[in-house]
């Protein structure tokens, strides 16, 4: 790519100058892409495609009221901020509120360990699919249907304010996604595997035994029994913890789902308790060298408004105390920004997101967390789910029985479902192991796909509802 930056980093802080003072906050992004997308179905090719992408967008505020503007013609940006400015100014009616914090000029790159995407030939990314594909499709001949994707995006941007802050910031992200569907006589049953890398490509090039466990999980799945719906103890991997704490309470930390929701303000009220004193949650995009977070697919230096990332503890000792941040939601309930708002790409205006979201490992041995349970599920993996407020539906992607405190058969269409502030009141164990799951793809207000880590550690639940056969 082109130093797209140098021959407009100047032009961006003159522009800000000239234009800042007409409204109450404005920045200007600029923004490349690289990016490169493979699907393979049935071995067949349905995209091979290596493309960039130059635009930016400007968000100008007037007294409260945002205008937006995108544009993909950088010659078209006096004409875009005079019509972002211009949106602000008529929906604008009340007050600007936004966190402060001292301007920021700096060029960071967040760190690759090994291999960055862009030095990988479109040849070597197929090859890799083509290993997959084979290994997915000669697993067993009852497999329907194989797929195997691979993504990754380089960006780099440059974001300049009113109040003086210019940030250049770049990153690489990749991800692979497989899937096997298994078929006898009329039952389809599918596994699925994700995983991702904001550190290097070589992350993606060991991943056979994810693949062949995809497969294998969709084959088994057709001569297991299904699991008899009843409330049970459940004990979850680190994997599924991971979904529970993104899905189900993740989203209810982020402030604009609650700074403009009175009742749900209400329930999420700083130092209510929600879980055991043992429960601690997080979220953060920092880089940084520790045993649990160091570069993870949610990791950045600063967020889409140009405010530091951060480590925010959502959940200490069970009780909420913290939550997550734009600049405005901060402002507007008077708490200090965090670094989460974030948008896919140009086209977006920043929103709150999560980064990298996780419950710290506890103190009992995973091995313990099933030894007292007289009859529960054991839950690893997931396979899909779904979140309407504070209730949650997950499916796992394999599940056993527990009876009198061991592992016992394997059952299939494992669906939890729940309240999750229940759900977190329910947690009787945490486990002191812990995993990283690199496969997260979050949506949230059109913006599908945003990379997300999650980790955490095995726990067990009681009273958790498990639907399936009826007696």
């Amino acid at each position: 790519m082109s130093d797209l930056f140098a021959e407009h980093k100047n032009r961006l802080s003159e522009l800000i100058t000239k234009y800042r003072d007409r409204v109450d906050f404005l920045t200007i992004r600029l923004e490349q892409a690289a990016e490169t997308n493979i699907l393979l179905r049935q071995s067949k090719i349905e995209t091979l495609s290596e493309s960039i992408a130059v635009g930016g967008q400007v968000r100008a505020c007037y007294r409260g009221g945002w205008g937006f503007s995108a544009f993909d013609d950088l010659n078209s940006l006096v004409e875009r901020i005079e019509e972002a400015i211009a949106a602000a100014k008529i929906v604008g009616d009340s007050e600007t509120i936004l966190a402060t914090f001292e301007p920021i000029q700096t060029v960071c790159h967040v760190p690759i360990k090994g291999s960055d995407p862009r030095n990988v030939s479109l040849a070597d990314k197929k090859a890799l699919c083509d290993r997959y594909d084979e290994l997915l499709r000669g697993y067993h001949d009852c497999l329907t249907t194989t797929t195997v994707s691979y993504g990754d995006s380089s960006q780099r941007i440059i974001l300049a304010t009113s109040e003086g802050s210019l940030i250049e910031q770049s990153w690489s992200d990749m991800e692979m996604r497989f899937s096997a569907t298994a078929r006898k006589d009329d039952a389809l049953q599918t596994g699925r595997e994700t995983t991702g890398s904001r550190q290097a490509y070589e992350d993606l090039t060991n991943l056979d035994q994810q693949v062949i466990s995809a497969a294998q999980r969709a084959v088994d799945a057709l001569s297991l029994p299904k699991i008899k719906g009843d409330i049970y103890t459940v004990v979850i991997d680190p994997i599924l913890t991971g979904l529970f704490v993104h899905e189900a309470f993740g989203h209810l930390s982020e402030a604009d789902m609650v700074y403009e929701n009175p009742d749900l303000l209400e329930v999420m009220s700083m130092g209510k308790r929600f879980g055991p004193p043992e429960l601690q949650i997080f979220d953060g995009a920092a880089p940084m060298e520790s045993e649990d977070n160091y570069v993870h697919r949610g990791s950045y230096f600063y967020d889409d408004e140009g405010t530091p990332a951060t480590t925010t503890q959502l959940i200490k000792d069970g009780v909420l105390v913290g939550r997550l941040h734009s600049r405005e939601t901060a402002g507007k309930l008077e708490e200090t920004p965090t670094g989460n708002a974030r948008c896919l790409d140009y086209h977006h205006s920043p929103i709150v997101r999560m980064t990298n979201t996780w419950i710290a490992r506890g103190k009992t041995p995973v091995q313990d967390l099933i030894k007292d349970v007289n009859e529960g599920v054991y839950a690893r993996n997931w396979l899909g789910g779904m979140t309407n407020g504070e209730m949650f539906t997950f499916s796992a992607g394999e599940a056993w029985m527990i009876r009198q405190g061991e592992l016992a058969e394997p059952v299939k269409d494992v669906t939890l479902s729940g309240n999750v502030f229940k759900t977190l009141a329910n947690i009787e164990a945490i486990g002191d192991d812990f995993y990283w799951d690199e496969s997260g793809g979050c949506g949230k207000g059109g913006q599908s796909g945003l990379a997300v880590g999650c980790g955490g550690p095995s726990l067990r639940i009681k009273e958790v509802t498990i639907g399936g056969n009826s007696d």
